[in-house]
């Protein structure tokens, strides 16, 4: 995803939201073993531009605390800048809302070693994450195969695994299908249907869409997943 970042003042960006209660706060905090310089960004896509709400230099000292209210669940992104001129592996992202989370992770496997505690739906996020890392692995496996047997010109495997390929594609969609009618009183549905399967059949993806209720269709990602639908037409 390419995308510029701005940084906005965190009073300023949640203005209108923004409540002494603390009923609506995410309080992110926790650890980076071995960090000794750098900074941490907390993050946020509000629509299609990538946003730091906070930052946090870290200088001899890994911990590390972000407060910030949550006008509704999201997807948010705990960024370490190290100067290592590398962003890759840099990013960790979790299921973000009112309640408290800690991320322990390491400066040099950040989103790899990272464990991200939270609420049930950062647990449900997690699991999702953990299948959806499987079926990705899968068809990495089997399009480094076809591509062997292509350039081999071996037609008969050509066809095998791209029948395999169509398979484990049909499967992944039918999990992600499957969680988000399972887990429809979540702002979780919209977000994985709209994220991972947008070009599924649209009758699958109204009959999801429809079975949403009524808060959730209304959320950020349910107005994104109608969005999906009205395009379809």
């Amino acid at each position: 995803m390419k995308s510029f970042i701005y940084t906005l003042p965190l009073l300023l960006f949640f203005a209108s939201c923004h409540t002494e209660d603390d009923s609506s706060k995410m309080v992110v905090s926790g650890n980076v073993k071995g960090l000794k310089k750098g900074t941490l960004f907390l993050q946020v896509i509000p629509d299609s531009t990538l946003v730091n709400l906070d930052s946090l230099e870290i200088r001899g000292d890994g911990n590390f605390e972000f407060v910030t209210d949550v006008p509704e669940p999201d997807v948010f992104y705990l960024y370490l800048d190290n100067a290592d001129n590398n962003s890759l592996n840099d990013r960790i992202a979790f299921f973000g809302e009112a309640g408290k989370y800690q991320i322990m992770t390491r400066w040099d496997a950040f989103e790899a070693d990272a464990t991200v505690n939270g609420t049930e739906n950062q647990k449900k996020y997690e699991e999702f994450k953990e299948n959806m890392s499987r079926f990705n692995l899968k068809q990495l496996e089997l399009s480094r195969a076809l591509r062997t047997s292509q350039i081999a010109q071996d037609s008969i495997a050509v066809d095998s695994i791209g029948l395999a390929l169509d398979q484990s594609l049909r499967r992944k969609y039918l999990y992600t299908l499957n969680f988000a009618h399972t887990h429809k009183s979540s702002e979780l549905a919209p977000y994985v249907a709209w994220a991972e399967i947008a070009d599924a059949n649209p009758k699958l993806l109204d009959s999801l869409y429809r079975a949403l209720p009524a808060d959730i269709a209304d959320s950020k990602y349910g107005e994104k997943l109608k969005e999906v639908l009205e395009n379809q037409q």
